[in-house]
């Protein structure tokens, strides 16, 4: 496994899907006499999450009430509130090792990416692969197994040819001084989701 540094951002990135969770494993839900489910919608529902990208308003939003901001703001309305802030995080995020931001693999500025990342939308792309990124197809939807967290530090950090933050020694004294930001070391390989829903795979033993 690769030696991981930054743990904070590392830690925002692999928890938030945790964090997003509820506990509502043991709700049941109410039953006609019949056996048959009844829910009420009646009342006034308001919006407290999205996560089309997870991860990506955690890391980018510099506070609490930006990230609460965002999370009820309809996705139309987002790249016009958020894209500044998002791009203004991003310069920071690299200029606290010293470095500018550079396109990344797909040749997106930081102006360009942080556009495309403030409106949190999943697309569905119905004549190409599906596939958060798979070195060829680009947000054209989500796979089960796609590994999110990785690919969006690849996208935010990677850089020129996808390792920007990958250990390199800047200043050629044999240390290493950008850390690793390309993986958060957890491997997807071996994961079975099954076919119907909820696509759970079967429990670990």
């Amino acid at each position: 496994m690769k030696r991981i540094h930054l743990k904070t951002l590392i830690v925002l990135f692999t928890m938030v899907g945790i964090l997003s969770c509820s506990d509502d494993d043991d709700t049941t839900l109410p039953t006609d006499d019949d056996g048959g489910i009844t829910l009420d919608f009646s009342g006034t529902f308001t919006q407290e999450d999205q996560m089309g990208r997870p991860g990506i308003n955690t890391v980018l939003s510099p506070d609490n009430a930006t990230e609460n901001a965002f999370n009820v703001t309809i996705p139309s309305e987002q790249g016009a509130a958020f894209q500044p802030t998002f791009l203004q995080r991003a310069i920071d995020l690299h200029a606290a090792f010293g470095v500018e931001y550079e396109t990344n693999i797909l040749g997106l500025d930081a102006v360009t990416l942080t556009t495309i990342l403030a409106s949190d939308v999943l697309q569905v792309a119905p004549d190409n692969p599906t596939s958060y990124f798979d070195g060829t197809n680009v947000l054209t939807g989500r796979t089960l197994t796609d590994d999110v967290i990785d690919i969006s530090l690849i996208l935010f950090f990677g850089g020129v040819n996808g390792d920007r933050f990958n250990g390199q020694d800047t200043d050629g004294d044999g240390t290493p001084d950008l850390p690793i930001l390309v993986s958060d070391g957890v491997s997807a390989s071996g994961e079975t989701p099954s076919s119907t829903f909820p696509y759970l795979e079967a429990p670990h033993n």
